[in-house]
């Protein structure tokens, strides 16, 4: 009787047929790596050390001038209305205001414009403006309150006796605000932007 060297197994189909030493798992078993969300299915998990292929591009850098710019007119409005409040209630300036509205402009300018380098000059320009709306707002809420007025009635038809207010009580430190808030507005631009 003639026997061959090594016994003949039986061949099973699939890569454990060619290889007697690889296991397949039971049908039904669950994988040993689970797939990512929204993966398409793998036969077999990637192995360590695999290439995966080029990265991704980066992200297309946005510049546009004209989102930055109604963005920032529109956090501005909403600035000066809010640190004009503060300044009315409180019937002071405060520097941590000053460099809210500033920062708040510049986020909203740089997140919608982008990179454009005239998105941070004018937000800058705008925290200016927004400063100074903001503390003729406080004004006229002081003077109402003082006239036993309305503000609207103050602000709206008598403007000018609102900034003659605000000239006479202007000091150094009101401009070092304006100055706060351009910077805070610039370098906000920047970081949101980046």
């Amino acid at each position: 009787m003639s026997q061959s060297y090594p016994p003949q197994q039986p061949q099973q189909p699939g890569p454990a047929g060619a290889n007697p030493y690889a296991q397949q798992p039971p049908a039904g078993a669950p994988a040993p790596y689970p797939a990512q969300p929204g993966a398409p299915a793998a036969p077999y998990p990637a192995q360590p050390g695999a290439f995966a292929g080029p990265p991704a591009p980066p992200a297309p850098g946005r510049n546009n001038l004209a989102l930055g710019l109604i963005a920032a007119v529109v956090a501005a409005l909403v600035a000066a209305g809010l640190y004009g409040v503060v300044i009315g209630l409180t019937k002071h300036e405060i520097g941590w205001a000053a460099v809210g509205v500033g920062f708040l402009i510049g986020v909203a300018a740089g997140k919608a414009g982008g990179r454009n380098p005239a998105v941070a000059i004018a937000s800058a320009v705008l925290a200016l403006g927004s400063v100074y709306l903001g503390q003729l707002v406080g004004t006229a809420m002081i003077g109402a309150d003082e006239l036993h007025v309305s503000f609207s009635e103050l602000f709206f038809d008598h403007l000018d006796l609102v900034q003659q207010a605000w000239k006479e009580n202007a000091d150094p430190l009101t401009f070092v605000f304006f100055a706060i808030a351009a910077f805070a507005a610039f370098s906000g631009t920047k970081k949101a932007a980046a």
